[in-house]
């Protein structure tokens, strides 16, 4: 067989692609040649990505945001050396399944802000302040930020959130206490609610 017919039958071969994938993912972790490795979880809300650099978890996405143009933002924002290596966010995904079986309120895991700066990483902050179960308005956080005023620069804030469930923003509701908005859709941000008032 030439190597050319190797190649396209181990190709054809998913648990070989994926032995594969495994080996490189190790190899470029060795290397220091993976910035920002990437892997998808199941969930109630759907398929999540989570993405992580090596200070921690970097991204959070929903199916709905396509994921292919999750990690192409991600290559163009931290590095363009992105891999499929799912090794470094094991305790996340642990984490997050501990969190949907509602045996873990809070998180452990290691996070890295680094695609939210200003006014809004200090929402970020702000947000890992609201308790499980408890919920904020958009008028509280902003106060609580820092800035009165800026209601909607602290709901825009929660809205471009890169680390969804990590980072609490379905907890903020509006002032009538209705759910308002959120990155995963209005229903997966009533499901976690729901989910953590039960």
């Amino acid at each position: 067989m030439k190597p050319a017919q190797v190649l396209q039958a181990a190709y054809d071969d998913p648990e070989e692609v994926e032995r594969l994938r495994s080996r490189l993912a190790v190899r470029a972790e060795r290397a220091g040649l993976l910035d920002v490795a990437y892997r998808t979880v199941e969930s109630p809300l759907g398929t999540l990505l989570l993405a992580a650099t090596r200070a921690g978890v970097v991204r959070v996405a929903f199916a709905s945001e396509d994921h292919d143009a999750v990690l192409a933002r991600l290559a163009a924002e931290l590095s363009p050396r992105v891999l499929c290596a799912p090794g470094r966010l094991e305790r996340a995904a642990r984490e997050l399944g501990q969190y949907f079986e509602g045996r873990r309120r809070a998180f452990d895991v290691p996070l890295d802000l680094s695609l939210a700066r200003g006014f809004r990483r200090d929402v970020l902050g702000e947000l890992a302040a609201i308790p499980y179960g408890a919920t904020q308005s958009y008028a509280e956080l902003a106060r609580a930020a820092g800035k009165p005023a800026a209601v909607r620069a602290a709901a825009s804030a929660c809205a471009q959130n890169p680390l969804p469930l990590f980072v609490p923003c379905h907890r903020v509701v509006k002032s009538d206490g209705s759910a308002g908005e959120y990155r995963g859709g209005a229903a997966a941000k009533r499901e976690l609610l729901a989910l953590e008032r039960a």
